[in-house]
Order: C-alpha cells, then sequence, then structure tokens
C-alpha cells in the first residue's frame, strides 16, 4: 500500500463534509494525538479512502462509496476542531 499526504483527500472531504477538512485538527481516539488532518496518512489502496493518525497508525476515518453514496466511519476521531478552516 502506499501512503500519501491526507492533503491528497482533500477533494473527497470537502465533497463528505461541505468546507475544507485538511486544516482541521482531529483528535486520534487511541493515542489523544491531535493534528491538521492533512498531515495524517492517507492509503487509497484499500476498500475505500483510509486516513490513519501518523503518531499511532490507528484509523481516523474511513471513507467508502456504496451504490453512490459515501460511508463515512469516524470512529477513531475523538474531536474535530474546524476552527479557522476556510468554509
Amino acid at each position: 500500500m502506499d501512503k500519501l499526504d491526507g492533503n491528497g483527500a482533500a477533494g473527497l472531504l470537502h465533497e463528505v463534509f461541505g468546507q475544507e477538512m485538511t486544516t482541521a485538527v482531529a483528535t486520534c481516539a487511541s493515542c489523544g494525538a491531535a493534528g491538521p488532518i492533512g498531515e495524517s496518512d492517507l492509503y487509497l489502496d484499500g476498500p475505500g479512502t483510509v486516513i490513519r493518525c501518523r503518531h499511532c497508525t490507528g484509523v481516523l476515518i474511513l471513507i467508502t462509496q456504496i451504490r453512490g453514496i459515501h460511508c463515512v466511519d469516524l470512529m477513531g476521531v475523538r474531536a474535530i476542531d474546524t476552527v479557522g478552516t476556510i468554509a
């Protein structure tokens, strides 16, 4: 699997959340590390788009598409702070 940075998911994240999300700060539910989603690790080779914590490699966000509908799993995110992001 090729690892990219989270900025590679900018378009998809905007489509799902309706705003710029690469600058939003996500707090990992596994290790508690916080950082911009754009600095997280991104994997596109699986059954969906997987964004992982750069510190512990826990899955932060999983986005798949089923019958044209985006399915988003945010179980790995304790909090997302979008203050200061551009809408």
